[in-house]
């Protein structure tokens, strides 16, 4: 197991990151806990150095850093984030960037995050760690202390162990994507999903938007008008009292109240669903006021209306993912990094401002996509390869 420090103050934390403002680039990890809040409780902070330029070890420095340590100021390391000569790694980076995001407003630039450069590679969709880890550095991870409580101390040797692994082999994983990036030439296509876990609108939640994750079976204008005010309700008392919403009302209850429709605490009573935190008072005095909104609201959601040529529609959508399909195979790329199929269907459907008919996504398939929704493709299967041809 690598070597490897322990963080609890701030002066400990400016010198390691000094030393880290000297070298090309740094990889960190965080552990949190959410299951009680809303925002993510940062439970630690892991950060490995690459060796000083001419060392012969496998890798420099490596250290935890406590955040929970009486006293310990994050300055330094958001003083590190900004410093643009040195980059940033991350593996699957948006829970963490969240954090500090909340925590600060700051993000870590630039930023390299191995999990997209490895699907940019061809390693599949959603690419774990433990796979690179074992493919890239060709070693073991134990996974065990996952899910252990990272907010508890002292740590365990497990722990820290498990901890540290998630950096030190990030070193070579990075090295060797870097390398794969630079030699493909496909730098552009990683800045461009990284622009967007920089984007500060990727952390914003906002209560009035909330709506749009429930699912529901009914898109009665008025039915989804209660269920917004709901979802905007509950968002609104979770956020303000760092509760997950899910300790206010689940999804389920939130859709048998826009269903039954109570107007007095009497009967908010007979919810079936609704769990004993959300008949609190001012969680039911909320709940009524929603509901009531929602009856009264001038301008219900109204359900998108079908666009002309509907049926015709799925048989387009079904060619997109048969395009998608040939053209991720041919640049070795996750089909979902490319368009998932919500965009397909969407673009059978007419819409054109996706991510996926814009960037190198247009290059690698939205061009050839467009051209098949307008006919001037067909797709023709030779020899178990689908080819392109041209419609005269």
């Amino acid at each position: 197991m690598s070597q490897f420090i322990t963080i609890t103050t701030t002066e400990a934390l400016a010198a390691f990151c000094e030393q880290a403002k000297a070298l090309p680039y740094v990889t960190l990890d965080t552990e949190f806990l959410r299951e009680r809040t809303y925002y993510s409780r940062l439970c630690l902070i892991q950060m490995a150095l690459p060796p000083a330029s001419g060392a012969k070890s496998e890798g420099g420095p490596a250290a935890l850093i406590d955040p929970l340590a009486p006293g310990l100021s994050l300055e330094p390391l958001y003083d590190l984030f900004r410093h643009e000569a040195t980059v940033k790694v991350f593996h699957a980076a948006r829970q963490d960037l969240e954090i500090f995001f909340h925590d600060a407003g700051v993000f870590p630039v630039p930023l390299f995050d191995t999990q997209i450069a490895a699907m940019v590679c061809g390693f599949g969709e959603q690419v774990g760690y433990e796979t690179l880890v074992r493919k890239i550095a060709k070693a073991n991870l134990d996974k065990s202390s996952r899910f252990t409580d990272w907010s508890q101390r002292p740590l365990s040797k497990a722990q820290q162990d498990y901890a540290i692994a998630d950096v030190t082999h990030l070193r070579a994983i990075y090295e060797w994507l870097r390398a794969q990036i630079d030699k493909t030439g496909r730098g552009p296509w990683v800045a461009e999903e990284v622009a967007i876990l920089l984007d500060p609108e990727t952390y914003i939640t906002r209560p009035a938007e909330a709506w749009q994750r429930v699912r529901t079976r009914s898109s009665s204008p008025r039915f989804m008008a209660i269920v917004r005010k709901l979802a905007e309700f509950r968002e609104e008392y979770a956020q303000t009292r760092n509760v997950p919403r899910s300790r206010v009302y689940k999804d389920d209850a939130l859709v048998e109240l826009a269903s039954t429709k109570p107007t007095t605490e009497a009967e908010l009573g007979k919810s079936r669903l609704l769990l004993r935190e959300g008949r609190k008072p001012e969680i039911a005095q909320g709940i009524l006021a929603a509901v009531k909104a929602g009856i009264e609201d001038p301008n219900p959601p109204r359900p998108p209306k079908d666009e002309p040529g509907a049926p015709g529609n799925a048989a387009l959508g079904e060619l997109l993912r048969v395009l998608l399909k040939a053209k991720a195979d041919a640049v070795g790329v996750a089909p979902k990094l490319i368009a998932t199929s919500a965009d397909l269907d969407a673009i059978a459907q007419g819409a054109r401002d996706l991510p996926a008919l814009h960037g190198w996504r247009s290059e690698v398939f939205g061009q050839d996509a467009l051209r098949l929704a307008d006919g001037k493709i067909a797709l023709s299967a030779s020899g178990g390869a689908v080819r392109v041809v041209e419609v005269s």
